[in-house]
């Protein structure tokens, strides 16, 4: 059973906060996706609903199922100050956590199962999941498409900012993409990619970078891909950044879900940081840096099988450069908007635990290579999920 914790009334989701700008920031809210699996085996177990409902005491609708009953999620309420972000994710993980180990199972966080399910994936119930099954019934039953990412939402005036600063954000998703990678392991094995979950998210429809658009010209593309069937409805636009559907809030959709928490503050500071300092170039009408889509896309595959390990795309300069000079020019970038928020320094402290970790596909290697087991790969991001 869930822990008797007195959490305060009105909790809501980021997709339906209010997450506007409040006083000195912009505000955030964190979405963190989980697998669920057996405590013995570390298979992917089907107990999302239960551990779910049994967290529903403590959490509401904070805890939610997702399209897999192997995987839960969480959801922060928006918040101005990180420590108050970081706060909740701990205690909602905690409260996931031991609901699922009533459920025979563990919480971890990592992009793709370590370890494959003894058995075909299972959806969760629902009459939408059911309709997106009977159109895309690849899906249904694949592995490969259980996926869990982090999803960053930063509060914006309207949808006309929220895409605007979209189109900005374009060439430093990929560098953000790197830092979050947390998914070297697949189908019992090491795939060979720091952020194996990019490729597998990559087979859903919708998925991908955002098309630089105004208002009218999202209003167009929404219309044209559910009408004609590209997409069940407006909510399985899954670009890496896209607008809300319902509130004010710009959503990054490129990071895996991150087993260190450090990690998913850290993501979320450079997200807001980055979003403040491209505001008055927004203001000024400067226009987004020309990219074309099969560089952008090539940005994000180097991102996604390097991580942080090796080179990246620098649309800056021009050329492949260290992963970690990209990482800097992003902070450079960041910076303004990092210091007006009161993040400058807690940014520079994390990137550097994260620099001397290596990030969390590292660490995954570095739990199988001391005994060359996956269990051990599972065992060490269960411990890390729940470690404040």
């Amino acid at each position: 059973m869930a822990p008797k914790v007195i959490i305060p009334s009105g909790a809501v989701d980021c997709e339906h906060a209010d997450l506007r700008p409040r006083g000195r920031g912009l505000t955030v809210g964190v979405e963190e996706e989980f697998l669920l699996v057996d405590r013995c085996t570390g298979m992917p177990v089907a107990r999302g609903p239960l551990v779910v409902e049994a967290a529903h005491a403590v959490l509401g609708e904070r805890a939610q199922t997702e399209f897999f009953d192997a995987q839960v999620e969480v959801c922060t309420r928006p918040a101005v100050e990180l420590v108050d972000v970081k706060s909740e994710l701990a205690l909602m993980r905690q409260v996931m956590a031991e609901a699922a180990a009533g459920e025979g199972c563990l919480l971890i966080a990592t992009g793709t199962p370590v370890i494959p399910p003894g058995r075909p994936q299972t959806r969760t119930p629902g009459e939408r999941y059911g309709r997106i099954a009977a159109r895309w019934p690849s899906l249904v039953g694949s592995y490969e498409g259980m996926v869990c990412g982090c999803h960053i939402h930063v509060g914006v005036t309207g949808r006309d900012q929220a895409l605007a600063l979209a189109n900005h954000m374009r060439p430093w998703l990929p560098t953000l993409q790197a830092l979050a990678a947390n998914s070297p392991f697949s189908l019992g094995h090491d795939t060979g990619w720091a952020s194996r979950r990019s490729v597998e998210h990559a087979r859903w429809p919708g998925v991908g970078p955002a098309p630089v658009l105004d208002g009218v010209g999202y209003e167009r593309l929404a219309e044209h891909l559910v009408r004609t069937g590209a997409l069940l409805d407006r909510r399985m636009i899954y670009w890496h950044a896209r607008p809300s559907e319902h509130v004010p809030t710009l959503e990054i959709r490129v990071c895996d879900v991150n087993a260190d928490l450090d990690v998913v503050m850290l993501l979320t500071a450079l997200v807001r940081g980055l979003a403040g300092a491209l505001l008055p170039d927004i203001a000024e009408g400067q226009p987004p840096r020309a990219l074309s889509d099969p560089h952008l896309r090539a940005a994000h595959r180097v991102a996604a099988r390097q991580g942080l390990a090796g080179e990246g795309l620098d649309f800056v300069r021009g050329g492949c450069v260290p992963a970690w000079t990209l990482v800097e020019l992003l902070l450079a970038r960041a910076a303004p908007g990092l210091a007006a928020a009161g993040d400058l320094e807690l940014t520079e402290e994390l990137l550097a635990r994260v620099r001397s970790s290596g990030g969390g596909a590292t660490r995954q290697r570095a739990a199988y290579e001391r005994q060359g087991r996956v269990s051990d790969v599972v065992s060490d991001l269960a411990r890390r999920t729940l470690s404040p």
